[in-house]
């Protein structure tokens, strides 16, 4: 079996010889190869010629492979081997071809998809909307309804656009194509077809509710459970809730936009909450326990004798939890010093003895900040 698929491979044409490009070739003037060979063999121009739809084929294989650079690469280093290795590698149909390059196509031929009339699948505009949520609720997680008005499928029609009891019928000017030819040159240039405006049928008897566009406006409450540790920012998508395309097709998507309300109490840094605490030059010259917010409450930190001013103590895994599921992060504590700008007869003389005890002086430490960075 596996002989038979090696023999199967090597039949195949060098995917650079295909496209008549080096194997240096950079991506812009790779996919200006294609371009060429894609206008000279595409079967609007060579109907009824299988040899032509084959080379297209070809064509637009190498093209598939070549244009990412990580298929690229393993196509590089293991050839077809490499290429039908899961890489995704030829197509189901010409319209397959079309509907994956319809922005180059769109380009050659002036419509999206190009291709004597197929047309792709109609998809439904995307809306988005925007909720609000308190940094305690994207550290737990939360539900939040949101609402939202958006075009959706005529209730009455079912969406087809034509009054009940009826249908849309077949356009007669393009047989139902929604493209009709003509020439421009040498070649044969796919257009809307007039009559039906690309549709490829007409609606002789409108609904009388949605005047046979196919849509109503709906407002619809909908349940959007947020996970824990979300930032701001951060975006999630519900899949079919936007716009229903006129006269059916794909809805769009639903893009909730979360704003995370800032916490006086703290700066966020990732799964870091940051917060500040101010202490007194006694708490950090003798020690002491001061509490600190968290998230569920307020919890104590010892403050070693001798502590500077501007350390930091952490208080490990009572931060925001991380998306990936690895814990949580810290709640850090940065030290304040705080000098008091009035103080009492009492403080202010036993503060002056401790001065007369020698604590007015500080020694600087060896190879201070100054001598660090002379060494640098």
């Amino acid at each position: 079996m596996r002989l038979l698929q090696r023999l199967f491979v090597s039949e195949k044409r060098d995917y650079y010889e295909v496209l008549g490009v080096a194997r240096d070739v950079d991506a812009g003037e790779l996919k200006r190869a294609y371009r060429r060979l894609a206008m000279e063999l595409h079967p609007d121009r060579n109907p009824g010629d299988a040899e032509a739809e084959n080379k297209f084929k070809e064509a637009s294989e190498a093209y598939q492979v070549l244009c990412e650079p990580e298929k690229r690469a393993r196509y590089d280093r293991f050839g077809h081997a490499g290429a039908s290795a899961g890489m995704g590698g030829g197509f189901r149909d010409v319209g397959d071809i079309f509907s994956t390059f319809s922005d180059i196509f769109g380009d050659i031929f002036g419509m999206a998809g190009g291709g004597g009339g197929r047309r792709a699948s109609a998809h439904g505009a995307d809306i988005e909307t925007r909720v609000s949520l308190t940094l305690v609720e994207a550290a737990t997680g939360v539900t939040k309804e949101v609402t939202v008005i958006r075009n959706a499928a005529c209730s009455t029609c079912g969406g087809s656009g034509a009054a009940p009891g009826t249908e849309p019928e077949t356009c007669q000017h393009c047989g139902g194509r929604g493209q009709v030819m003509h020439s421009q040159g040498f070649l044969m240039i796919s257009s809307a077809c007039p009559v039906c405006r690309g549709e490829g049928r007409v609606i002789r008897q409108p609904c009388p509710e949605c005047e046979g566009s196919g849509l109503q406006q709906e407002e619809e409450a909908l349940q959007v459970a947020i996970p824990a540790g979300v930032e701001d920012g951060s975006t999630l998508r519900l899949m079919g809730r936007g716009e229903a395309p006129s006269r059916g097709g794909r809805p769009g998507n639903l893009y909730v936009i979360l704003r995370v309300e800032p916490d006086e109490r703290f700066e966020r840094d990732g799964a870091d909450l940051h917060t500040e605490v101010v202490v007194s030059f006694p708490q950090l010259a003798l020690g002491d326990r001061v509490v600190v917010p968290t998230l569920d409450g307020e919890a104590e930190i010892e403050i070693p004798p001798g502590t500077q001013p501007g350390e930091t103590i952490a208080l490990g895994g009572r931060g925001m939890p991380r998306l990936n599921g690895r814990g949580k992060g810290d709640v850090v504590a940065h030290l304040k010093l705080v000098v008091p700008s009035a103080m009492s007869a009492e403080e202010d003389e036993h503060l002056r003895a401790y001065a007369a005890a020698g604590g007015q002086t500080v020694s600087p430490e060896r190879g201070g900040f100054f001598r660090r960075k002379k060494k640098k």
